[in-house]
């Protein structure tokens, strides 16, 4: 089955638009129970936690059970503490670069579902010391304004100690090949996770397919560890999104992934070391179709397969990630091809 090019577009930028910071997913939650209810999945759920959680049933009782997991959430902001004059301070959620958070939009949720803009700001230069203004200030120190003189106009838009925000920027189409826009890490799985899906609907597969679009990853894998508790897999998939450093003054060795070279495969990271026979079925995957991959190199970070594999007896786990450029940033870009790549290969997988 061909895989609707314009759809996966479409997709990503409806994902990247929405805002789901750790604990307040429910815009990206929604979208995707929306999503599922045309896939033909056997049961789709909320969990108490927030996970939206899907199962495929496949024709053969003694199939594998497999788990695809991706992440819902993104790095955001939590309202800390509102002055009198109606600045902001916030707290970060999840692994945010404080050199690019001065100067940029950030937009936060209201208790009414509505966007308040704001800026981050912090004390003009005209008014700091030279070595004051070689330093990247705290995040602590730094302020948002949106445009309010008073706690109590903050109050009235909505927003109070504990709401949240992200990064204000729209999804854009650069070119035929690359996508801009925030929140990449981890939407552009829930968009491949969705399309595998798409591609099994009508095909009769003998493994059963569990899925966990998981939530507060971001702050430490917790959605992925209780929804793999629940769906009891076999083995486990975690799709990811991970750094492309192939941009200027970033030597080979410390190349992590290139845009245009396809889905990357851990060998290993922080959390975990992935086995043998997941990594040869991942490679078995690729070479059905001739799919174009690289490893993710070196062994930076961790992801919700780490704590899946971890699930009751444990569950043998791998990673695939899509390339791209500055995640965790106020927006980031993407190659679509590899998007494409990625989910011929996780169906494939499926498929074994």
């Amino acid at each position: 089955m061909n895989i609707d090019r314009e759809s996966v577009i479409q997709t990503q930028m409806e994902l990247s638009n929405l805002i789901g910071c750790p604990g307040h997913e429910e815009e990206v939650t929604d979208y995707i129970l929306m999503k599922l209810e045309k896939l033909n999945v056997d049961k789709a759920w909320i969990d108490p936690l927030g996970n939206v959680l899907a199962i495929k049933e496949g024709n053969d009782p003694n199939g594998l059970r497999i788990l695809l997991d991706g992440h819902v959430d993104e790095v955001g902001f939590m309202i800390s503490h509102i002055d009198d004059n109606g600045f902001i301070t916030v707290t970060p959620l999840g692994g945010i670069d404080k050199r690019i958070i001065l100067g940029s939009l950030i937009q936060f949720q209201s208790i009414n579902g509505e966007r308040i803009i704001g800026v981050f700001g912090t004390s003009p230069p005209h008014i700091t010391r030279p070595d004051e203004r070689e330093k990247v200030p705290e995040t602590s120190d730094m302020f948002v304004d949106i445009g309010c003189d008073s706690y109590g106009e903050v109050l009235e838009k909505g927003l109070d100690i504990g709401s949240v925000g992200t990064f204000y920027v729209e999804s854009v189409q650069l070119n035929d090949n690359r996508i801009l826009g925030k929140a990449f890490d981890d939407r552009t799985a829930c968009n491949v996770i969705l399309h595998v899906l798409e591609r099994l609907r009508n095909e009769e597969i003998s493994n059963t397919i569990l899925v966990n679009f998981a939530v507060q990853e971001e702050v430490g894998a917790r959605g992925a560890a209780v929804g793999a508790y629940s769906l009891d897999p076999n083995i486990g998939l975690a799709i990811e999104n991970t750094i492309a450093s192939d941009v200027p003054g970033v030597s080979p060795q410390k190349t992590i992934t290139k845009l245009g070279q396809g889905p990357a495969v851990t060998a290993a990271d922080r959390s975990l070391i992935v086995p043998k026979k997941i990594l040869a079925r991942i490679k078995q995957a690729a070479e059905m179709d001739e799919i174009k991959w690289q490893y993710k190199k070196p062994t930076y970070g961790g992801t919700d397969a780490g704590r899946i594999s971890l699930t009751k007896s444990g569950v043998p786990s791998g990673v695939v990630s899509i390339p791209c450029r500055y995640i965790h940033s106020t927006a980031g870009i993407l190659h679509v091809d590899d998007i494409l790549d990625t989910i011929k290969l996780v169906s494939n997988f499926c498929k074994i």
